[in-house]
């Protein structure tokens, strides 16, 4: 960057009004004459396994860490320190974009913050790898794709079961036909999610965190959670619930068999948060039916047990502390809780866990194995270096389609109302598969003593997309696309690209 270019860039970060970056072009292609530099944004979950990713890579230094939580950001410098790894330290994402010393950034920070630190790194001549979902709408996720292409920038989607062999040769051989045609592809988040508790008032922000930070484009309030970290994703302002937090993997798998490149037709989700009153907005119980030309998409999430618990109103562990213990209480279909099963006309391939998969004909003899690994930040260094962005396993368009499957049945459930289980079902009965779908559903709540009157189902707006639009048509249009977005808190505004 010229001298003055790289002056006024520092100045406007440090005067806080972010929105305004110089794009550039580099003299060379980062790493092709040394180590690809690296930081990683947001070190509290996601980030700590990225960091242990890059460090394996030959050729990659890790130059820069950025938190906005300084205690966390201390922590893992601590540990880095250790194995004799120093790299800057940053709690703004600005210092650390103007810094020359950073190639690429991996972003894995709430998901409110996911596009507009995509953009802004794009902007400042820097390489991505961010989290999924990739957004936290469906306007802003367009606006990153856009600014891929308008910097000319690697930009990576953390979709990582795409990077894996094994699920690669899956979904080729049965788009060549081996099963026959598709008659469904299911997708499944069976993970157990305890209440988070009712708090009394709005909460204290750790005395650690920059507040203003954090929340960047999200509204100015108090947090209105007991656990500041990682219960976010439970609230529609910060995050996307079980359908965008796990949901993105398995939707994204179910879309890469149809071989859909673009949104369904239509759009509806039945659910709510159940079994307990908490402080989270965001189901715990959820079916959304994407309807494709190919095939129906459907995604399943249960966040409470296989039956009862008595213990359910009483806060517990969630995400990876919960997935173990808790996992052996969930239900199951056909042995997948968190994964994918692709129903064909000779057979069904079944897919438990990110890297594998079965497939099974009609007498359910197994016909085949497949097994790869995770190569998805491999893949994005080797993309950095090459420069030839068609090699990249997660596709940024990609990322943005699955993203939006998300988001829609988000949109659907939140235009939806509380409604009585006749009704629920009879909706339901608009689709074989969806009926199915909800009976088992019903059936797994009624296990679960749920009582629809304490917390209530909610039966979502049926959404109808435009051809080739991401945006929608019919009656609940008008207020379907006022939440293809949301309103942006300066200096921490997402700008319109595409």
């Amino acid at each position: 960057m010229p001298t003055s270019s790289r002056r006024t860039f520092l100045k406007t970060a440090a005067l806080g009004a972010a929105s305004v970056f110089t794009a550039r072009s580099w003299a060379q292609v980062a790493g092709a004459n040394g180590d690809v530099r690296v930081a990683v944004v947001g070190l509290n979950g996601r980030g700590r396994d990225h960091l242990r990713q890059l460090r394996v890579i030959p050729g990659v230094r890790i130059a820069a860490i950025c938190d906005v939580d300084t205690a966390v950001l201390a922590r893992i410098a601590e540990a880095l320190a250790k194995d004799g790894l120093t790299p800057e330290k940053f709690t703004d994402l600005r210092q650390l974009l103007a810094s020359p010393n950073v190639d690429a950034i991996t972003i894995a920070t709430p998901n409110h913050w996911h596009a507009l630190m995509g953009i802004w790194a794009c902007e400042a001549g820097k390489d991505v790898f961010v989290e999924k979902p990739v957004s936290h709408n469906i306007w802003e996720g367009r606006q990153l794709v856009a600014a891929a292409a308008k910097y000319g920038r690697v930009v990576q989607a953390g979709m990582q079961i795409r990077s894996g062999e094994g699920l690669q040769e899956a979904v080729q051989w049965v788009r060549a036909g081996n099963l026959g045609k598709i008659k469904i592809a299911r997708g499944f988040c069976y993970k157990r999610r305890k209440t988070i508790g009712r708090t009394t008032g709005p909460q204290p922000v750790p005395a650690t965190v920059d507040y203003d930070l954090w929340l960047g484009p999200a509204p100015l309030e108090q947090p209105r959670r007991a656990r500041f970290h990682y219960d976010w994703h439970w609230f529609n302002t910060y995050g996307n619930g079980d359908v965008g937090n796990q949901g993105i993997h398995q939707m994204d798998v179910a879309r890469w068999f149809l071989g859909e490149p673009g949104l369904p037709r239509t759009t509806l989700s039945i659910g709510g948060r159940l079994g307990y009153v908490d402080d989270g907005d965001t189901p715990n119980t959820q079916i959304v039916l994407h309807d494709y030309a190919t095939a129906p998409l459907v995604f399943e999430v249960r966040g409470l047990p296989a039956k009862y618990d008595p213990d359910e109103d009483k806060p517990g562990a969630s995400g990876a502390e919960a997935a173990g213990a808790m996992a052996a209480a969930m239900d199951d279909y056909r042995g997948v809780k968190v994964g994918n099963v692709i129903e064909c006309e000779g057979g069904s391939v079944v897919s438990p866990g990110y890297f594998r998969a079965t497939a099974i004909d009609r007498d359910g003899k197994v016909v085949r194995e497949f097994n790869g690994e995770d190569r998805m930040m491999r893949n994005f260094i080797d993309v950095v270096r090459s420069r030839k962005t068609a090699d990249l396993c997660g596709q940024i368009e990609e990322g943005h389609i699955s993203s939006s499957l998300c988001h829609l049945g988000g949109i659907s459930h939140a235009l939806g109302r509380a409604a009585e289980l006749k009704e629920i079902n009879d909706a339901a009965r608009s689709s074989a598969w969806f009926a199915e779908t909800c009976d088992r559903m019903t059936a797994h709540l009624a296990a679960n003593r749920a009582d629809y009157a304490r917390t209530p189902l909610r039966l979502g707006a049926k959404l109808s997309l435009e051809s080739g639009v991401e945006r929608f048509t019919g009656g609940k249009a008008k207020n379907a696309n006022a939440l293809l977005t949301r309103a942006y808190r300066a200096p921490y505004t997402v700008p319109k690209l595409g």
